[in-house]
């Protein structure tokens, strides 16, 4: 593989899915998958011979839902104890486990026991993003910078960042995801007089809402506020406790007629 240039790529790394993106020639471009999709599902799967990753790692969920592991954003950086950890534990189909204070993920992998750190299955899927840019771009990438909630915390963050040097990358930055949305908005719009914006950025597992100043190319953030339990996984999981317990109710009714 090439080496004679040195990109530096962009990653969403997301709870439902990731994207990663690469500035060329002066404009922003993202990256679609060997599927032609330009968001990988954030899975893990492991089975009795092979690790998976995104959308393969995805369609292993209804028969191998032991062993296929997501969300794991909601993990990464947080102790066992955590409230929104233990609020979580009894959705997910796969073992989160104790480790002297830590989450750890437990699977069966090539039919032995394993034990992964939220960190190690998160650099799982940034170096898929990480070998998704390296084909598109036909060299080799070690730089990054990733994305995170404007409300994680120094530990998430940090998680984050050692979960990119596992991935084999030197992460440039952590930036806020309403944050690189300002930017994005500020690429696409001519923004000539001082001016607020306020960003939603609504995902599968987490919800922030920020305010910025904006002008021309300065950005400052001056409010923020997110919730790290509410995204669109969560309202599946609402609406589907609904439809269970309406159906129960109609059977209930039925049985007593």
């Amino acid at each position: 593989m090439a080496t004679n240039k040195d990109y530096a790529i962009g990653i969403d790394l997301g709870t439902s899915n990731s994207c990663v993106g690469v500035v060329r020639n002066g404009r922003v471009e993202i990256i679609a998958d060997e599927r032609g999709s330009r968001l990988t599902p954030s899975f893990v799967a492991f089975t009795e011979d092979e690790r998976l990753i995104g959308e393969s790692a995805k369609l292993q969920r209804t028969e191998n839902p032991a062993n296929t592991v997501y969300e794991v954003k909601r993990l990464i950086g947080r102790k066992f104890s955590d409230e929104a950890v233990q609020n979580k534990l009894p959705h997910w189909p796969y073992r989160v486990v104790n480790a002297s204070g830590n989450p750890k993920i437990c699977v069966q992998y090539l039919e032995e026991e394993k034990f992964f750190t939220p960190e190690e299955i998160s650099a799982m899927v940034l170096s898929k993003m990480k070998e998704i840019a390296q084909i598109f771009l036909g060299c080799e990438v070690r730089k990054a910078v990733i994305t995170v909630p404007a409300y994680f915390t120094d530990s998430q963050r940090q998680a984050t960042i050692d979960a990119g040097t596992i991935a084999g990358l030197e992460v440039l930055k952590i930036l806020n995801e309403p944050t690189a949305a300002a930017i994005a908005y500020g690429e696409d719009t001519i923004v000539a007089y001082e001016t607020n914006i306020l960003v939603f950025d609504f995902g599968g597992g987490t919800f922030d809402v920020a305010v910025l100043k904006m002008k021309k190319e300065n950005y400052e953030v001056k409010s923020v506020e997110g919730n790290s339990q509410l995204g669109g996984g969560d309202i599946d999981c609402r609406v589907g406790k609904f439809l269970i317990n309406s159906r129960r109710e109609q059977g209930w009714m039925y049985l007593m007629k």
